[in-house]
């Protein structure tokens, strides 16, 4: 684990103040509070608000408010929220149509978290949960995001990593993983086969938001013993028309 940066710290310390009381506070206000240097605490104010993270107000001459920078990364985060949300709903058709697994997840570092789920209704099916973290490698899901990161971005976040297994047919191998990439960006569609589970086969598209950048996956999961050539055609079918319902809800507009 990486060693915490103090000023970074205390910017942060300083920013979650202003979540206290009426959300106004002057320079000797938060000395007083976390008693820190005049001159540092002046240094940071700065900082934070030439980066609109703070605000002076100007009726108010020494007091600062939050910045509209805040304001942005908290609707940021909101939209995170309604991509969960929204994610349900076209889980939740797509199961209905296919009677099997639908997840939609989003990448961290080199993991997916899912942030959707909709179970299929069969006895035998693909145990999982919202929340659950997975290495992306080993992922319909995961593979469909790396695929979809700026070259430069995928490459620092590959070097010097290690690729665990999770499964035998797990890939390990950075050159692999890359040539698979290489594929789905081709294809469009990522195909994990017995990659995380021992039993399940996925695929996954790619959920675009109203910029066109890819912000999650949705993948249809399903027992190896439901599994054939043309079930997976038929379901990567399936996922990308759900990956392309959920994307126009985040206001994506297609090209064609």
């Amino acid at each position: 684990m990486g060693r915490l940066v103090p000023a970074v710290t205390r910017a942060f310390d300083i920013l979650e103040l202003f979540l206290e009381g009426e959300g106004k506070l002057s320079a000797p206000d938060v000395i007083r509070r976390l008693g820190l240097p005049r001159t540092t605490v002046h240094e940071l104010l700065t900082t934070l608000a030439a980066r609109s993270y703070l605000e002076a107000i100007p009726e108010q001459p020494g007091r600062y408010r939050l910045g509209v920078r805040a304001y942005q990364l908290g609707s940021r985060y909101a939209e995170q929220l309604d991509l969960a949300a929204e994610g349900r709903l076209i889980a939740r058709d797509i199961a209905e149509t296919c009677d099997e697994t639908v997840h939609v997840a989003i990448l961290e570092d080199l993991d997916v978290i899912y942030i959707a789920k909709v179970d299929s209704t069969h006895t035998v099916r693909m145990v999982s949960a919202a929340g659950r973290r997975l290495p992306a490698h080993c992922t319909s899901v995961g593979k469909m995001l790396l695929a979809s990161l700026p070259e430069p971005e995928l490459d620092a976040r590959l070097t010097g990593a290690e690729l665990t297994a999770m499964t035998a047919n797990s890939i390990t191998d950075p050159a692999v993983l890359r040539t698979a990439l290489a594929t789905i960006r081709r294809r469009g569609i990522a195909v994990e086969h017995r990659e995380s589970n021992a039993d399940v086969s996925c695929v996954a598209a790619p959920v675009r938001d109203r910029r066109g950048q890819v912000v999650a996956a949705l993948s249809v999961s399903v027992p190896m013993i439901r599994w054939t050539e043309s079930r997976e055609d038929e379901l990567a079918e399936l996922a990308a028309k759900g990956a392309r319902d959920l994307s126009a809800r985040l206001g994506h507009r297609s090209a064609t």
